[in-house]
């Protein structure tokens, strides 16, 4: 017998989702999903339209390198789709093993633990090393993973203002908990600057506290073998905890926490986002590994990134657009509005450049911005072109 499709009775006038999508439009903040039809490459079809891909996180084009995709497919093909539980159970797959000695190594650290995502791992180390009676200092631009883990841990939570250290030490001052947690990222995702960590590092040891720092996009992208800033800086031995995801420069997916092997026995024990969840699935295991060995053997990579990051850096500024010091492959051009942002982002797609607009909450308010991020993948036309219609759009915009 066919069952009738009967209309869902609405629970309530609380219950209003249209109402809470509407204040959302009203606000100017409405979100909608872009598809893009391929791989994540220096042009792209993006909602039925070419363009260059100016917001991607692919920085050395590795998402879609043959090496790297073939050592999905092999992975696939050896150890099936997926992990088939979580990594407690029977989760752990030899390719898991192998990955975590590897980035151990090419971190410089005693142990590495893959996680299923940034996020993820930062919930889970934050939550596993602090709670109650302990105080976390937290970077006010930091990334919302580390917010949210902060939240969860229970901990006291104090957040000083960007980069300031004589804030950070007036905290560290003041601090009388049992433990003491510094949480940064390495490069900040929306401004694109760098933390001072060696001054981070230095209040921390003077104070007795730890140093957590989220190298996402620091990964593949800084320091003699790609590792990341803190090795750019010489700072191996000096943070508790390494924070790095599989799922931008190195193109797969996945994140990892390196330090200790203590450390990594506790998370093991008692991260809940490592302990309830599924083992990343294996291609995506097989193509970070194959991508951490090219970072390795090709900095030239590297070395393409910067110069492209170099030359649009320069086009801007030439243009007369207001950016940051160029500090790492982000450029933001902050335009204040959050209406003006977005009619700036379709005219620049227009143009045949894709720039996503950021608004808030994912920046303060009053700085939605278009977050521009360069590949190693682009070529001087390629730079050039994204550089004039920059220049004729934010024209436009102001």
């Amino acid at each position: 017998m066919a069952h009738s499709c009967r209309r869902v009775r609405p629970p309530g006038s609380a219950w209003n989702l249209e109402a809470d999508i509407a204040v959302i439009r009203g606000r100017g903040l409405y979100r909608h999903l872009r598809t893009i039809d391929g791989p994540e490459d220096a042009e792209v079809v993006v909602d039925g339209r070419r363009a260059l891909l100016f917001c991607s996180n692919n920085y050395l084009g590795l998402a879609n390198d043959p090496a790297v995709v073939r050592a999905a497919q092999g992975a696939a093909e050896r150890y099936g789709a997926g992990s088939g539980s979580s990594r407690l159970i029977s989760g752990t797959l030899a390719i898991h093993a192998k990955l975590e000695e590897q980035i151990a190594q090419w971190k410089g650290a005693e142990r590495a633990l893959v996680f299923s995502s940034g996020y993820h791992a930062n919930l889970g180390a934050i939550q596993t090393l602090v709670g109650r009676g302990d105080l976390v200092l937290s970077d006010e631009l930091n990334h919302a993973s580390l917010i949210d883990g902060c939240r969860l841990a229970r901990a006291d939570v104090r957040v000083y203002p960007h980069k300031d250290l004589e804030a950070l030490e007036r905290e560290l001052r003041a601090a009388s908990a049992r433990r003491v947690l510094i949480v940064t990222d390495s490069v900040f995702s929306m401004n694109g600057d760098r933390a001072p960590l060696v001054e981070i590092c230095d209040l921390a040891e003077r104070h007795g506290a730890a140093v957590m720092v989220d190298e996402a996009h620091g990964t593949g992208v800084m320091g003699p073998s790609g590792s990341g800033l803190v090795e750019e800086l010489d700072l191996r031995g000096r943070v508790l905890v390494e924070m790095g995801t599989l799922s931008k420069a190195l193109g797969s997916f996945g994140a990892y926490v390196a330090g200790s092997r203590a450390l990594t026995e506790l998370l093991v024990n008692r991260a809940r986002t490592f302990i309830f969840t599924t083992g990343l699935p294996p291609a995506a295991v097989g193509a970070a590994a194959a991508a951490i060995d090219i970072v390795q053997r090709e900095p030239e990579r590297r070395s393409r990134l910067w110069r492209n990051a170099r030359a649009l850096h320069r086009a801007i500024a030439a243009a007369g657009i207001a950016t940051v010091p160029l500090e790492s492959p982000i450029l933001p051009i902050v335009l204040g509005d959050e209406a003006r942002t977005m009619r700036a982002c379709e005219r620049l797609l227009e143009r045949g450049v894709f720039a996503q607009g950021i608004r808030p909450p994912t920046v303060p308010e009053g700085t939605s911005r278009l977050r521009v991020t360069v590949m190693a993948t682009h070529t001087e036309e390629q730079i050039e072109r994204a550089g004039r219609a920059l220049a004729e759009t934010i024209q436009e915009a102001t």
